[in-house]
């Protein structure tokens, strides 16, 4: 069992930064991949980011790449989402998921465990 806690989110003007924190229990966590989906209000929840198990593979959606950076502490059973150049659009409660298994993902099925979302509001 894996429990998730985001932290991180808040409101920030178009074209700032913040930083998302993902806190995982479990002594397992370094052997799943991990994910960050986001859902804007009135929409489905999409696809952010991934990191595999041990960080050497990332991947990003097409809207964040270049923008959003993922990393991991696997000694401290964090994960974190850098997002830079934040655009309105980014606005939505951005939550954490683990996968349990090694490779990273972006479809949302194929995560076993969820955080309960951190809210992130850009301004204009």
């Amino acid at each position: 069992q894996v429990q998730l806690v985001e932290s991180g989110g808040g409101l920030v003007q178009a074209g700032g930064s913040l930083r998302l924190s993902c806190a995982a229990s479990g002594r397992t966590f370094s052997n799943y991949a991990m994910g960050w989906f986001r859902q804007a209000p009135g929409k489905g929840r999409e696809f952010v980011g991934a990191i595999s198990w041990s960080g050497s593979t990332t991947y990003y959606a097409q809207y964040v790449k270049g923008r959003f950076r993922i990393s991991r502490d696997n000694a401290m059973n964090m994960v974190y989402l850098q997002m830079n150049s934040l655009k309105p659009e980014d606005t939505a409660a951005y939550y954490c998921a683990a996968r349990t298994q090694r490779l990273a993902s972006s479809r949302e099925y194929e995560y076993a465990y969820w955080g309960q979302g951190t809210q992130v509001t850009v301004s204009s």
